[in-house]
């Protein structure tokens, strides 16, 4: 069989501009992409099969071409129903420029019942919204995972106890004067200082831990500090999201939406990266998810400075230590490795997985019962989920050792 016999064979689809792909993700057992449509902002899970052909598709490329390459690598060639089938996966989802042909000729058309034929909508062959199947599944051919279409987004009721409320009405541009005010800080030459400083100054708050957590104590003795010390952290809250949405944008990213969200008492800040996960490199990805809590603490270094050599009163001295320690514990807390935690997002790139706590639970239980099923996991997750669960059991074993050690000194000093 060719690799695209018939009249599909010429025709060089291409996928629209804003449709983006991931890497391989583990997902339990399997590895997939992500596939997103960042205008519309529905997204859906393939296979490496699928992947592979989706990202040859630039129209540049004819099907032959592509049936070829996908043959070289796969050891199988993909007849015309495969390739409907998944012609059709796309343009249901919309996902397929209009006029993808190299050449306008008739020899290079679309044919009928394939997609994006020129000044129509996408077309979907008859059944090719279906999945490719199991059967094609198990004889090596490309399959899809095509989950129902989701219903629309119900907009939140906005109420006086909850809710959230957009500030701006263009959160990209926005985004984009803050880079183009503040883009300097992530040059190297001045994000390596400030790094370094961020870590001696909380080599500075372990070492002297225990004067700040009476600071803390005092703290809560003076109403109108207390109230200074809790601006300041949420003023720090609000540059965590802000610094979120500047680093996204200074690797390509794209802010959505920039607003307020309440769950009274609390009200936070917030910034919605629509295309975090299809950052060009892991690098961009994890940068991009610790920037909240690198932010918390690049805002703490004149406080430390302040309350290290500066002439202060004894209540403002006690305040900034005091404010060194709560913003402290806040940058270190986002980076615990729990959902919906930036630390859990870094963790999450570092194994290279979507769900990494539900697909580690779901493993840790087959292992532990010795299912044979656990054998089955690929050698990548049989090393990611166990790590997981050893490195979030440590860091919440510190945090609780942390956590008694405090409440020891402060009964006791």
């Amino acid at each position: 069989m060719s690799a695209a016999p018939g009249a599909l064979a010429a025709y060089r689809p291409a996928l629209r501009p804003r449709v983006l792909l991931s890497d391989p993700l583990l997902d339990g057992a399997a590895t997939v992409h992500l596939i997103k449509d960042a205008e519309t902002g529905s997204s859906f899970k393939v296979g490496p099969k699928e992947h592979f052909l989706i990202a040859r598709m630039d129209g540049e490329r004819s099907l032959a071409e592509i049936g070829e390459e996908y043959a070289g690598e796969y050891g199988r060639r993909l007849g015309d129903a495969h390739w409907k089938r998944l012609l059709g996966l796309l343009g249901a989802k919309g996902l397929l420029a209009a006029g993808a042909d190299a050449s306008p000729g008739p020899s290079t058309a679309p044919p009928p019942g394939a997609i994006g034929s020129p000044g129509a909508p996408a077309a979907v062959p008859p059944g090719a919204a279906a999945s490719m199947g199991s059967s094609a599944a198990a004889s090596g051919r490309a399959t899809a995972s095509v989950p129902p279409a989701p219903a629309p987004p119900v907009p939140e009721k906005r109420t006086l106890l909850r809710g959230s409320l957009p500030l701006v009405a263009d959160a990209d541009a926005t985004t984009a004067r803050l880079h183009r005010a503040v883009g300097f800080l992530l040059a190297p030459a001045v994000l390596a200082p400030l790094l370094a400083l961020t870590l001696a100054m909380e080599a500075v708050v372990l070492v002297r831990a225990g004067e700040l957590l009476l600071a803390v104590r005092g703290l809560l003795a003076n109403p109108v500090l207390l109230t200074g010390t809790a601006v300041l952290l949420w003023v720090s809250t609000a540059l965590h999201e802000l610094a979120h949405g500047v680093v996204a944008r200074h690797h390509g990213g794209r802010v959505s939406e920039i607003g307020l969200r309440w769950r009274l008492p609390a009200v936070i800040m917030y910034c919605t990266v629509d295309d975090y996960l299809y950052f060009g490199t892991r690098r961009h990805r994890i940068a991009t998810a610790a920037a909240g809590a690198v932010m918390n603490l690049i805002f703490l270094l004149p406080f430390c400075a302040l309350w290290l050599f500066a002439p202060l009163d004894d209540a403002t001295h006690e305040a900034f230590a005091a404010l060194l320690l709560l913003g402290s514990v806040q940058a270190l807390v986002m980076l615990v490795p729990l959902p919906p935690l930036d630390g859990y997002r870094i963790a999450s790139q570092l194994a290279g997985a979507t769900g990494l706590a539900a697909s580690t639970g779901v493993y840790l239980r087959l292992a532990l019962r010795r299912s044979p099923e656990a054998a089955g996991y690929p050698r990548r997750a049989r090393i990611a989920y166990p790590a997981y669960a050893g490195a979030t059991a440590l860091v919440l074993a510190c945090a609780l050792a942390a956590a008694v050690a405090g409440v020891h000194h402060l009964l006791t000093a």
